[in-house]
């Protein structure tokens, strides 16, 4: 396959498998991510997310079939260099930041690709950005504290903040609102809905359980099960009874109220 050159495509899989101990986790998946566009992937355990999402950060090579991130097909690339233009969180990629680590400073590390400030030197413009990527997550107030004393949804803001610091062009996310309770989980809704709407945001490709925690202005769906796509699309068209029914192995019914969905069994 030639090199996909289209500025406007960020993720390309075609016709992926990806095999481990003769066990396909994905098989045969085509799908495609566009610039403008904001992507939840949907499944049980095991179906197959993580693995879509690390094929999208670079992390995992294709057993058959092509991935390109950013125009740049896996396998002839540097994978590293491809890297710095991503952000990723959550799931298994949790940033292992010192706990002794102040909340700016874990943000503003960021911006040298490193863990835990040394001598690296950050212009004013850097303090500013970290700044305004805490408050816009909501934890400028936690600015001077210890990395180390934050709950988990405090921390996860703090990472999402991190994976922002270096204005990426793909946002990945991976189970992001996991563990956090009602509270947590709806300000973080909030917060990437805003993200989502912002005509300036990179594309985001966001990977739940959980259809409650989709966040308004999210644009497309891909749902899978036993690594095989069930439905992609526009979100209203996928995210429906029969398609999640479908994918979860339960009769479900699927309600909308406004931009939030529900989904309960039948």
């Amino acid at each position: 396959m030639a090199a996909n050159t289209d500025p406007d495509l960020v993720v390309a899989l075609d016709a992926v498998t990806v095999t481990r101990d003769g066990t396909a986790l994905v098989r045969d998946v085509s799908w495609q991510v566009e610039l403008d566009e904001r992507w939840v992937v949907l499944g049980p355990n095991g179906a197959g997310k993580t693995t879509l999402l690390n094929l999208s950060a670079g992390r995992l090579y294709p057993t058959t079939g092509t991935v390109h991130v950013l125009a740049e097909r896996l396998g002839a690339t540097n994978v590293a260099e491809l890297r710095t233009r991503l952000g990723l969180v959550g799931g298994h990629h949790v940033v292992r930041i010192p706990p002794d680590e102040t909340v700016h400073d874990a943000v503003l590390t960021a911006a040298w690709g490193v863990l835990g400030r040394f001598r690296e030197s950050y212009d004013t413009i850097d303090d500013a950005r970290a700044d305004e990527l805490l408050a816009r997550w909501g934890v400028g107030a936690l600015a001077g504290r210890s990395y180390g004393t934050l709950s988990d949804g405090e921390r996860k803001r703090v990472q999402i903040a991190r994976a922002m610091m270096t204005d990426p062009e793909l946002l990945l996310l991976d189970e992001p609102a996991a563990g956090l309770d009602l509270g947590g989980r709806e300000d973080l809704v909030h917060r990437l809905s805003a993200l989502a709407l912002d005509p300036d945001a990179p594309a985001i490709v966001l990977v739940t359980h959980h259809v409650e925690e989709i966040p308004p202005g999210f644009t497309h769906a891909l749902l899978i099960r036993d690594g095989v796509v069930v439905a992609a699309g526009p979100l209203p068209e996928v995210v429906t009874g029969d398609n999640l029914s479908d994918t979860f192995g339960v009769p479900l019914a699927v309600r909308r109220f406004g931009d939030r969905y529900t989904a309960l069994a039948r």
